[in-house]
């Protein structure tokens, strides 16, 4: 299939299912001489595994990474760098009473239909399983990101109604791992996580926002007309599984402004260029300017909840259908690393466009 890699220079390739005997990832384009911290990467897909908190899904998965090429003595070669991750929990048998029913707001029926078959367990490639294949290669670009000091730091901001009022600038992100949820507030996130535990006790999901901020970004990334650096990061976003809208700078409320409050005056700092306020984002004109750039994800209710739904099977016959086996009642706290993992590769791969084979 199509579809199945991102990036240009600092490109992936993943592959594998939900119930399959492995997912992985092939990154390629990775600069040779890159320290490769083992120990980090692990950390990251420990940060996104099922099964670490009492709120999310308790599928138990170790999702250890195993590196099979492209690096030699702690040190990227240049050469396609393949990582692979066992599947060691699935429970396939949960999944035999959709195998011919389709599941409301799931893949179930569109994959029918474009492909003529489908993996009924645990929703097969369409599963957010994959995303631990793009945290493994985003902790690649990170590393990458780091090198250059660059840092991407994402959080919860929102679940359902609950909804930080202050702007990053104003949160402690080191704090964002303090906490199931990953939300930098720490009075916000106990409220957080009781609105889900609750939901939860219900039988319910509950969906919420993700922001993100990269700080340090140099001047001038980003490749007009089509390649801008925001599409591609809005493209990234809304790739990850349950993404339903994505926003940059001030975003959708930046309509209620007139041009002059919204435009971000430039002046010199000590040689620097910045500007005053930062309503555009870090990006104009579709290149990053040297600001932060800061962009919001928003993401659906989990499809897939305990009551019964109306639907239909292949045969297009009424079925009912209800929710089993193990899911997050929010995706927001293992989204994060996946935000970040997908903002690191399309800095990453700006970065390298136009430069060097060389860190």
């Amino acid at each position: 299939m199509a579809g199945s890699s991102f990036g240009n220079v600092f490109r992936i390739s993943t592959f594998g299912e939900s119930h399959g005997a492995a997912i992985g990832v092939v990154v390629d384009g990775c600069p040779a001489g890159l320290t490769i911290d083992e120990g980090f990467i692990q950390s990251e897909l420990d940060r996104r595994r099922p099964g670490q908190s009492a709120i999310v899904t308790q599928r138990k998965e170790s999702d250890t990474v195993q590196i099979l090429s492209g690096i030699f003595e702690g040190k990227s070669t240049g050469t396609p760098i393949a990582m692979v991750i066992p599947n060691t929990d699935a429970r396939s048998q949960d999944y035999n009473h959709i195998a011919e029913a389709f599941r409301p707001s799931h893949a179930d029926f569109t994959w029918q239909s474009k492909f003529g078959l489908r993996d009924h367990r645990g929703g097969g490639r369409s599963s957010a399983r994959e995303t631990a294949a793009r945290v493994a290669a985003g902790a690649i670009a990170k590393l990458f990101l780091m090198e250059n000091g660059i840092s991407v730091s994402a959080y919860v901001s929102q679940v359902g109604q609950l909804k930080l009022a202050q702007p990053y600038e104003a949160l402690n992100l080191l704090l964002t791992e303090s906490n199931p949820v990953r939300c930098p507030d720490p009075e916000m996130a106990i409220q957080m996580e009781a609105l889900i535990r609750e939901v939860r006790k219900a039988g319910d999901t509950i969906g919420g926002v993700v922001s993100c901020v990269i700080q340090n970004c140099p001047a001038g990334l980003g490749e007009p007309v089509f390649d801008k650096l925001h599409a591609d990061l809005g493209k990234a976003m809304l790739s990850i599984n349950a993404c339903k809208g994505f926003e940059y700078g001030s975003g959708f409320e930046g309509v209620t402004l007139r041009g002059s409050e919204h435009n971000d005056a430039f002046y010199n700092d000590g040689g620097a260029i910045k500007t005053r306020t930062n309503h555009s984002g870090g990006i104009q004109g579709g290149i990053s300017n040297g600001m932060d750039i800061y962009f919001r994800a928003a993401f659906k209710p989990v499809a897939t909840i305990v009551a019964e739904q109306e639907s239909v099977n292949e045969q297009g016959e009424p079925a009912m259908v209800s929710g089993k086996g193990r899911h997050d009642p929010c995706v927001l706290p293992r989204a994060v690393p996946i935000v970040e993992a997908m903002a690191a590769l399309v800095v990453a791969d700006h970065l390298l466009r136009g430069r060097g084979a060389k860190v």
